[in-house]
């Protein structure tokens, strides 16, 4: 998973100037999803959704830096390793804290944080090499310099800039920092794949990058292909340059391992690009969809959704239903033969493989999203949006309407009270889980 990178961030996508001939490659040789969402439009809410199919605001996660993976939930680690499977997580966490002592990052080592100290390692992860949240993309563990000149200026969060990567309790990494931080990343996630390989041990992965979230720095060698265009466009295309590099890298080592038709390899985005515009260094485009990062509209949660699976996915499959995150963890137990409805709560996602197979086309259960003041719902054509508690819902048929430009609800009020009273109901589910009747 990226993070903030743009639902126009890629060539398979018509990007203008971005190359990214690996996900390119694997989109080819996979599934592209055409309307795929990140359950929130920020960073940790979709993050949750990824780890236990159910919506963030179901265990208090409602926005970056707000709540934790809580115990009672069961994390995709958790399944898994009741299958007999290794579990490795690497790159960027922002599902709690990983320290209480040592002053990290945006919340770990700050005494009114204790209680969202909530690392991989409690969560179901045998293996872990992770951050609290955001690094530089280049050098992660070097500040960069605040000057005039410095896109840094623009982005320390939170009271400190300081932050680690973690291997453990206690335990900071120190070797192989420098560089770039999706090659960082990968340089621990191989390892952990060839050793699984080894002991003929089944796998999960979680790859979790930093890029292209600000800071957005990079190497010159990944400006080069880009040297014509400006400086910020230079080191945004350069980092997703670099990222790609290393996703073909995954795909060639599962390749070599001899392992790639017995992995099922996912890839996306957290949601959509930051910034209110195209400016500096927030270049991801929506490729003409409303909104940004933190919107409900489309350009803030609609972002590249890919599945590959050698042997078992038909090359330049095309998937129109409309899927999200939450559909991952759900997806994953059905291929394990895992029935989650024995775990008497409730999910937000589906399995896509009927989409994925064409045994179906369209979505019977549709999206529901609430973050900050915003709602929304996302079926097979319509959708409904609404800007706070007191405004009003806009209806949209999103399907011929992507823009959304067109605001029906006046012209189809049966529909739109349709979608509003299924989102009511959804909310409701949803404030009862926040209660803790799912435990």
């Amino acid at each position: 998973m990226a993070d903030d990178q743009g639902w126009g961030d890629t060539g398979y996508n018509g990007h203008p100037n971005l190359l990214t001939p690996n996900l390119d490659k694997m989109a080819a040789s996979g599934a592209v999803f055409e309307r795929f969402y990140a359950a929130a439009p920020v960073c940790s809410p979709t993050r949750g959704s990824v780890m236990t199919g159910r919506h963030p605001l179901r265990y208090g996660i409602c926005h970056a830096n707000c709540g934790h993976i809580k115990q009672e939930e069961i994390t995709l680690a958790e399944l898994v390793k009741e299958k007999g499977y290794a579990t490795g997580h690497f790159g960027k966490w922002h599902l709690g804290t990983l320290t209480r002592d040592t002053l990290d990052a945006n919340r770990g080592g700050r005494a009114k944080f204790d209680g969202d100290y909530a690392p991989p390692w409690d969560n179901g992860f045998d293996v872990s090499f992770v951050t609290e949240s955001k690094v530089p993309t280049w050098n992660p563990m070097i500040t960069p310099p605040k000057s005039a000149e410095d896109v840094s200026d623009k982005l320390v969060e939170g009271e400190s800039f300081q932050t680690f990567y973690w291997t453990g309790p206690g335990e900071i990494v120190t070797d192989n920092l420098e560089g770039d931080d999706s090659r960082v990343i990968m340089d621990r996630a191989i390892p952990f794949i060839e050793n699984s390989v080894n002991q003929k041990m089944p796998f999960l992965t979680i790859i979790w990058f930093h890029t292209p979230h600000l800071p957005v720095l990079t190497g010159e060698e990944y400006k080069k292909p880009y040297a014509d265009l400006s400086e910020d466009q230079q080191n945004y295309y350069g980092v997703m340059s670099a990222l790609d590099l290393q996703v073909g890298r995954l795909r060639e080592k599962l390749e070599e391992l001899g392992v790639a038709e017995n992995t099922i390899l996912f890839y996306t985005s957290d949601n959509g690009p930051e910034g209110k515009s195209v400016t500096g260094r927030t270049q991801g485009l929506t490729k003409g969809l409303k909104g940004r990062k933190r919107s409900l509209y489309e350009g803030g949660i609609r972002v590249p959704g890919i599945v590959e699976w050698k042997g078992r996915i038909a090359p330049g499959t095309k998937i129109t239903a409309p899927s999200y995150t939450s559909d991952y963890f759900p997806t994953i137990a059905n291929l394990l033969g895992v029935d989650i409805q024995q775990n008497s709560r409730p999910y937000d996602g589906v399995d896509l493989f009927p989409f994925i197979s064409g045994n179906q086309t369209q979505r019977e259960q549709p999206l529901a999203f609430n973050f900050e003041s915003q709602s929304a719902l996302i079926e097979e054509d319509y959708k409904i949006y609404r800007k706070g508690p007191n405004s009003e819902f806009e209806l949209y048929h999103i399907k011929n309407d992507p823009g959304e430009t067109v605001d029906l609800a006046n012209k189809e009020p049966r529909k739109l009270e349709e979608m509003v009273k299924y989102w009511e109901e959804w909310n409701a589910s949803v404030k009862r889980s926040e209660a803790g009747e799912d435990y």
